[in-house]
């Protein structure tokens, strides 16, 4: 007897008129036709199932405070920073707690149900963190939360930030982080990254810094962290997060600086919404975008990411948790409009954005956690473009949300009487090349 039988779904690979049976949270099949009694059958009507959407790079300890204390009137990741440092003497976990669990509610219902969240760690209160860790308890049945011990102000910059980092991690943050660029000097920020990267070597921990998140060519503390993550045997445990100055790096550098990364099996983590809304502010035109190389770095063989970064705080205004919103920013701003780079794109907020951040149990093949997302698409591409009704999401075989079809009524006559947008995409792109 199983659990869930869910029928007829359409798999992110392509495969069409599939099964997925469930037992006791996890997957124990999928094929066509299982034929077996289940407690509740799923009719996905042939609609795309994939696994749930992962956020790889988020603020939420800094979520929906937009406003508070006042508002970034420039737009800069700089007067971003400022902003939050008046911010943080005001906090406190309660209201930290209220908001981020309000933005967990949020995710849940986009089918968002994995997130690593970097945690500021440079007030000496560290409140921050007793704050985020209370949300990572209380969320645990149905969002896995990874928490970054962030110093924002600088591990060698920000007095008493060394120490603060030691006291974050021994509370249970889960992740070593850093901003090498935001040190005083080139030199203190490549100190900095061998310093974060032997904590986490000797802790056994994950690495996760923000890396070169500048429109400066010669921000290069990616290539040190490569390094690092080699010295210490730290390989397929680093992500370089932003990444932004390799945008206007000078292409025989990167020629060198990829294969480098791709050694040392770093995963690259874009932000695509804030990636171009905070880089090129000091341009005139032509203005930079500040995206880093994205289907560069896939050809090179690196695992590449899309992170939400921020919803409504002090560096972005806008932001709806919606993964499928950030897979088609980067998609527009990367140029990747072949078939294959759609489909590629979709990876970053599923399956390349699960193996950045360590998941476990992640995915369709039978053993996997049950957790799935049925979308009012029929393939990624499609999802992406209509940024997909989440019909039914799933955390380990029971339900969590549903929403009804984005289907409109339509008062013309002659016409049909309703609009079903993902009914409209033509046939021939299903079966077309690129």
């Amino acid at each position: 007897m199983l659990d869930t039988v869910i029928r007829n779904a359409t798999l992110p690979d392509g495969r069409r008129g599939m099964d997925i049976a469930i037992r006791a949270g996890r997957i124990a099949e999928v094929a066509p036709g299982i034929d077996a009694e289940a407690g509740e059958v799923i009719d996905a009507g042939g609609m795309l199932v994939t696994p749930p959407f992962v956020d790889s790079h988020f603020h939420m300890d800094a979520t929906l405070s937009l406003g508070m204390p006042r508002l970034n009137r420039s737009g800069t990741l700089l007067e971003g920073i400022a902003l939050w440092g008046e911010l943080k003497p005001q906090l406190t976990v309660e209201a930290m707690v209220e908001r981020a669990l309000r933005y967990c509610d949020l995710a849940v219902t986009r089918g968002l149900l994995s997130i690593r969240s970097h945690v500021d760690v440079s007030d000496p209160t560290l409140r921050t963190a007793e704050a985020m860790i209370e949300v990572r308890e209380t969320v645990a049945p149905y969002i896995d939360l990874q928490l970054v011990a962030f110093p924002q102000d600088g591990y060698l910059r920000a007095p008493g930030a060394v120490e603060l980092m030691d006291r974050a991690l021994d509370m249970g943050l889960d992740v070593v982080g850093g901003i090498p660029h935001f040190e005083r000097t080139m030199g203190e920020g490549a100190e900095s990254v061998a310093a974060l990267c032997r904590i986490a070597a000797e802790r056994g921990l994950r690495v996760d810094l923000h890396c070169d998140e500048s429109d400066d060519p010669m921000s290069r503390h990616v290539e040190t962290l490569a390094r690092e993550t080699l010295r210490h045997g730290l390989q397929g445990r680093v992500a370089g997060s932003h990444l932004t100055s390799m945008h206007s790096m000078d292409n025989y550098y990167v020629s060198k600086l990829l294969p480098l990364m791709a050694e040392a099996e770093i995963a690259a983590i874009a932000n695509p919404l804030i990636n171009i809304t905070l880089q090129g502010r000091h341009d005139t035109y032509p203005k930079r975008r500040g995206l880093t190389r994205v289907p560069e770095m896939m050809a090179a063989g690196l695992t590449v990411a899309f992170g939400h970064d921020c919803v409504m705080d002090p560096w972005y205004p806008l932001g709806s948790g919606d993964m499928l919103e950030v897979a088609s920013m980067g998609l527009h701003v990367a140029q990747m409009t072949s078939r294959t780079g759609m489909r590629e794109v979709f990876d970053t907020v599923t399956v390349n954005a699960a193996n950045a951040i360590g998941l476990e149990g992640y995915g369709l093949a039978p053993g996997c956690h049950a957790d799935l997302v049925i979308l009012q698409a029929s393939d990624p591409v499609e999802a992406i473009r209509l940024r997909a009704t989440r019909l039914v999401v799933m955390r380990r075989g029971r339900v969590v949300a549903r929403s009804a079809p984005a289907v409109a009524d339509l008062f013309v006559e002659g016409r049909p009487g309703s609009v079903d947008p993902a009914s409209y995409a033509p046939k021939a792109a299903e079966v077309a090349g690129d």
